[in-house]
């Protein structure tokens, strides 16, 4: 019963609906007013009225749809009026909205295979097809899609950064060092459709502060690698073909250092193996030709043609840049370590023990002639303080006391300190006992 009173109350609010309840009260208050009517003249006034209101409502919508959308060209103003009649009838297509590369819709809004509508923000592109063929390359602005077109796929035209490896992510950077030390690294990787030298209006009149390409656009969302992982196939997107191709240059170029030239001044040079692999790589995805480099990492004369940049070039991609950042060595075996890095490492760990055993060596006979100066001032002041003794066991006696004093100021507290000290407490006991048979009179003649 609602949904009754709900279907009489939508034809209400139609033209025909308020026509048709104007005329029935119009009838009434005549009937009860006892007012004659002419019901033929009253068939025609009610036909021309309901021509009179759809002719004006047409009109209306022809003129309100152009302020719908954001339309510049003429020829579209009966595109989005035809639209906007199809939403009556309900033979309408997708309205779509594709922002900074995302699509923006209703659910099931793309099902719809009637004439629709795709409006793109400065920053999208995108490809339309039927069911057997591509059809138009769509850019910023407004597009009117035929019956049974619908979106292939859609790109963001600004600059996009991709971060792979450990930290970024999960894509395996693995890669392996002319001496076989196994290491990863995070990459980063700034790329972007291609743009064109020049500018220019789409068909909707909209110049994009990103650059429109239309050939980039329809390569890059086309033209897509296949990854096969045994049996298993899967298309790359457009945003990932970067990454695979900078793991790839990433590898080949590790390859040709050894781990210790990765991280230290290469010969007549002012960078280090990771410096001097990342400039290449970035050379490698700019330009048609770039510099070779040997199996030992070093550069030539010769030059190379770049098939990085001939499958970017087809893709309808640019890499503007590429960063190498936190490299991760791997776990090796002992022995490997060793033997791969005994030619570089250890003859470096020989030369600083050698320099650190001179430096040892020099500190020590420094020590040695300072202590052996301040003893000879100690034992000069000593000497000074008394008179000569005629006694050569008082001279003895008079060199050890200031000698014990010595020791026990200098010396750390061990057993080194402590047998000194033994030493000369004997030659001190042997003293007083010579001293004092030294000093006794000899054969009882002496008074």
């Amino acid at each position: 019963m609602q949904k009754s009173f709900n279907g009489i109350g939508t034809i209400f609010q139609t033209p025909l609906g308020v026509i048709i309840a104007a005329d029935a009260v119009w009838h009434a208050v005549a009937y009860f007013a006892g007012i004659e009517v002419n019901y033929a003249l009253s068939a025609l006034v009610f036909l021309v009225d309901v021509a009179a209101a759809y002719f004006i409502l047409d009109r209306l919508i022809y003129f309100f749809a152009q302020f719908i959308l954001p339309i510049q060209n003429p020829a579209h103003r009966a595109k989005i009026y035809a639209r906007v009649k199809g939403f009556e009838s309900g033979s309408r297509g997708p309205a779509l909205f594709i922002q900074n590369g995302e699509l923006i819709a209703d659910e099931g809004e793309e099902e719809r295979s009637g004439p629709g509508v795709i409006v793109l923000d400065t920053a999208s592109a995108g490809v339309l097809r039927t069911d057997t063929e591509y059809k138009d390359t769509i850019g910023p602005g407004v597009k009117f899609t035929k019956p049974n077109e619908y979106l292939e796929g859609w790109v963001d035209l600004r600059p996009q950064w991709q971060y792979i490896g450990p930290d970024g992510d999960g894509k395996d950077t693995a890669a392996t060092t002319r001496d076989e030390a196994n290491l990863k690294a995070t990459i980063s990787i700034k790329f972007n459709i291609r743009r064109p030298k020049i500018k220019a209006p789409t068909e909707s009149g909209v110049i994009s502060q990103y650059g429109y390409d239309e050939d980039s656009v329809r390569r890059a969302i086309t033209q897509q690698f296949i990854e096969s992982e045994g049996e298993n196939k899967s298309l790359i997107s457009w945003e990932h073909t970067p990454a695979d191709m900078v793991v790839g240059l990433w590898r080949e170029y590790v390859s040709k250092f050894t781990i210790a030239e990765l991280f230290s001044t290469l010969p007549e040079s002012e960078e280090s193996g990771l410096q001097r692999i990342e400039r290449m790589m970035n050379k490698r995805v700019a330009a048609n030709l770039a510099q070779k480099m040997d199996s030992m990492g070093n550069l030539t004369n010769e030059a190379i043609e770049s098939g990085e940049y001939a499958k970017l070039q087809e893709h309808g991609l640019e890499i503007t840049e590429i960063r190498i950042h936190n490299v991760h060595l791997e776990k090796m075996d002992e022995d490997k370590i060793l033997e791969n890095w005994n030619p570089e490492w250890v003859k470096n760990i020989s030369q600083q023990e050698k320099e650190l055993n001179e430096t040892d060596a020099w500190i020590d006979t420094m020590a040695r002639e300072e202590s052996s100066k301040r003893l000879a001032r100690l034992l000069a002041n000593a000497f000074n303080a008394q008179a000569p003794a005629q006694n050569p066991f008082k001279t003895l006696e008079a060199l050890i006391k200031p000698m014990k004093e010595f020791i026990l100021n200098q010396s750390a507290a061990g057993s080194d300190m402590e047998a000194r000290l033994k030493k000369l407490n004997d030659i001190w006991k042997w003293l007083l006992d010579n001293d004092a048979e030294f000093s006794r009179p000899q054969g009882g003649n002496q008074p």
